[in-house]
């Protein structure tokens, strides 16, 4: 076992599956002790079983204020601290601004947007307590360009990058850092839905690679390297950033 994050606490949401999934199992591997937390305790508890005694499993609703304080008070409690948050659990509705339901809107913006802001806030206190932290938020190269068919999707990253700058500006001098990565298109069970729901898959499949100049799509273990350097003390001196991870998708 590696000891980058050596005696480091964190929270990962949306721990049960993809990106999350392999970025919880990344920042344990390197030494840290970790919180997994998601909707479906079984996907968790699998995850948790995965990692060993480095890590447990807290069933939450990260949109909800009164899970949010359950869960740092469980993670406090188990570990004793907290140094790093990553965000990434998030939803995604497929439709321009005519199609997309108000449910719809409102599930991607309390997901995506509300649960960062109010985990975010929630995590602060116990990082001043440990002399410092890190924020690490899951945006989206979406939150950087807009695509066709994500009118909710989009904007809440796009709010996920202008809170994590905000973020960074106020808490600096706290020695809090907070930092957005913002992937491209990934192979996770969420995208493969996307892609499982269009009328020609292998055709989307081959539109969205061709999207990439490195010529493939991304796979989760690209973005844990991320989140392992941000999580860690060798990106001591990198906040406010907006970090793409995307294959190349940006350049084109």
């Amino acid at each position: 076992m590696s000891e980058r994050l050596k005696g480091k606490i964190g929270i990962v949401t949306g721990a049960g599956s993809g990106i999350g999934r392999v970025c919880a199992i990344a920042l344990a591997r390197e030494g840290a002790h970790v919180a997994l937390v998601g909707r479906r305790r079984d996907r968790i508890d699998e995850v948790t079983h995965e990692i060993g005694d480095s890590a447990f499993a807290i069933p939450a609703d990260v949109s909800r204020t009164s899970e949010i304080e359950h869960l740092l008070d469980q993670t406090v409690r188990r570990f004793g601290g907290l140094n790093f948050l990553l965000n990434n659990a998030g939803v995604l509705h497929v439709g321009s601004a005519e199609q997309i339901t108000e449910e719809q809107w409102d599930d991607t913006f309390n997901v995506n947007v509300r649960a960062v802001w109010l985990l975010s806030r929630a995590a602060l206190p116990h990082m001043r307590k440990a002399g410092g932290g890190s924020i690490i938020n899951v945006a989206s190269t979406l939150g950087v360009v807009g695509a066709r068919n994500r009118a909710a999707y989009a904007p809440s990253k796009g709010a996920v990058v202008l809170l994590t700058k905000s973020m960074a500006i106020d808490h600096g001098h706290e020695n809090i850092r907070v930092n957005a990565i913002c992937p491209g298109f990934v192979e996770t069970d969420l995208t493969a839905a996307v892609i499982g729901q269009a009328p020609d898959p292998a055709a989307v499949r081959r539109e969205r690679t061709a999207a990439h100049p490195i010529g493939r799509l991304g796979r989760p273990e690209d973005i844990a390297g991320a989140a392992v350097y941000l999580a860690s003390d060798e990106s001591s001196w990198v906040t406010g950033a907006v970090w793409p991870v995307d294959g190349g998708y940006l350049a084109v």
